[in-house]
């Protein structure tokens, strides 16, 4: 049986990568590739533990222009990209390209909407799908055959979060992370939440009324500060699970493609990054790493 296909959110891993590892990490023309390093490093980790079938890194905009136009805050907060993250970014497609590593990317969606669409096509054809993010947001595409494998920043290690998983954090279903979100809020995004409704608060009303919308019709029932956020900021809670909720397109279903360990050693060669080649030229396999 085929492995699952590894699907990867490239910005986060990036940026994790930059900020976990110094930029005193230099290559060839005395650039920082820590966070190359760092993608690279945690990828081959995966791939040797799990043997995916495939890797796809997903790249995508920024802030997708349609969830501006939803609330212009979105994203207003995040710091400007360093130079030296930027280079990296630049050339990262190129990397991955030399390690066999196939990518995707957008001008119009996140690496999130892409991520989704790569787990529902994934689960149509009947494989599993492995969603390596840093987002919780992505919680929302667990299932069956889909798990994501989550990374916190500033730590090492994989956790992997199904189904289970899930409610024991949220105490929800994955099909209503988004509505979690919109009444909870989600601050990496930007997006405040119901006033006065924290998380325990959120669960509780979608486990009363089985959506966002089903407690905003249900809204004279609750307490009477949660029935003030629910109907007062009900269309900009709309607005927020809309935001929350991933766009799903068609895309083309990535063939099988192993790791290259010979054009990875090449790649590490060419950007500087010689005791990684080094290790991809000792190893015969994966688990040899």
């Amino acid at each position: 049986m085929a492995g699952p296909l590894l699907a990867i959110d490239a910005p986060f891993l990036l940026y994790r990568s930059f900020f976990a590892l110094p930029d005193s990490i230099k290559g060839k023309d005395d650039r920082s590739v820590n966070a190359l390093l760092g993608a690279a490093n945690a990828t081959l980790r995966i791939a040797a533990d799990r043997d995916p079938r495939a890797i796809m890194f997903c790249f995508g905009a920024e802030a997708a222009r349609y969830r501006v136009e939803l609330y212009p805050d979105y994203h207003a907060a995040r710091p400007p990209v360093p130079d030296e993250l930027a280079w990296q970014f630049e050339h990262a497609p190129k990397f991955f390209e030399g390690f066999g590593w196939a990518q995707m990317g957008s001008d119009d969606l996140e690496a999130d909407d892409l991520l989704g669409s790569l787990a529902a096509l994934e689960n149509q054809a009947g494989g599993e799908t492995m969603i390596l993010t840093g987002d919780r947001d992505m919680y929302q595409c667990v299932g069956e055959r889909v798990k994501v494998w989550y990374l916190k920043s500033g730590t090492t290690g994989f956790e992997e979060v199904d189904a289970r998983e899930v409610r024991k954090r949220y105490g929800i279903s994955p099909d209503l992370v988004p509505d979690f979100i919109a009444l909870r809020g989600d601050p990496s995004d930007g997006l405040p939440g119901a006033p006065g409704i924290g998380p325990k608060t959120a669960a509780e009303l979608l486990e009363r009324h089985g959506s966002l919308e089903g407690a905003i019709a249900g809204a004279i029932h609750e307490r009477p500060r949660v029935t003030a956020a629910l109907t007062e900021q009900a269309d900009e809670l709309r607005a927020f699970k809309d935001i929350a909720t991933l766009r799903i397109v068609e895309l083309e279903r990535p063939v099988d493609q192993p790791t290259d360990l010979s054009g990875a050693a090449r790649t590490a060669r060419a950007y500087g990054l010689n005791r990684l080649a080094e290790r991809l030229e000792n190893a015969e396999q994966l688990s040899d790493l």
